[in-house]
């Protein structure tokens, strides 16, 4: 009788091989793409926290401008003041002088920045647009709407972009006059 060892064959040792080569380099591939993409979730959330901050600074702000001379905590429509409810030019040139939720309107800053205008250290790369708008929507229930027309609520859109970002992030946020 013939005792019969046996071992792997030169072209089972070659399967072999070939098999745990694809193996591992799908492994890395899929590895190093999901890597890849881990940053992306972060900058989306750093993006809306940034939001965040800019429509909390805005919706801190008074409704109406106190630097007008008749009361408009009271009645503050365009008829009352003397002026539309937002106009971009009638807020000062410094965030750090904006008093009012529409010295906001047209706000773009270029990296984000704090309520005082200084540079946020790492948030550079991310820019805010902030618009007010003072027309064209209405809230409320459908018999006694708050309406922008009526200078009781405005709209306040707050963007945020970034390189790494395929979308912007948008927030927006209604200021009823209250």
């Amino acid at each position: 009788m013939l005792n019969s060892s046996r071992g792997a064959t030169l072209i089972e040792l070659i399967v072999t091989i070939v098999i745990v080569s694809i193996a591992l380099i799908t492994l890395i591939t899929l590895t190093s793409q999901s890597e890849g993409r881990s940053v992306d979730p972060m900058i989306h959330e750093q993006a809306v926290a940034v939001a965040q901050a800019y429509m909390e600074e805005v919706t801190q702000k008074s409704y109406c401008d106190p630097d007008v001379a008749t009361d408009c905590a009271t009645a503050c429509t365009s008829s009352a003041c003397g002026l539309a409810t937002c106009t971009v030019a009638e807020g000062p040139a410094n965030r750090d002088q904006f008093d009012d939720v529409c010295d906001y309107d047209g706000l773009s800053d270029s990296g984000a920045k704090d309520q005082d205008g200084n540079a946020l250290s790492g948030l550079g790369s991310y820019n805010v647009n902030v618009q007010v708008v003072d027309s064209v929507f209405s809230l409320g229930p459908a018999g006694a709407p708050l309406s922008a027309a009526s200078g009781a609520a405005v709209r306040i859109d707050v963007t945020v972009s970034h390189d790494a970002l395929a979308d912007d992030i948008r927030l927006t946020g209604f200021r009823t006059r209250y």
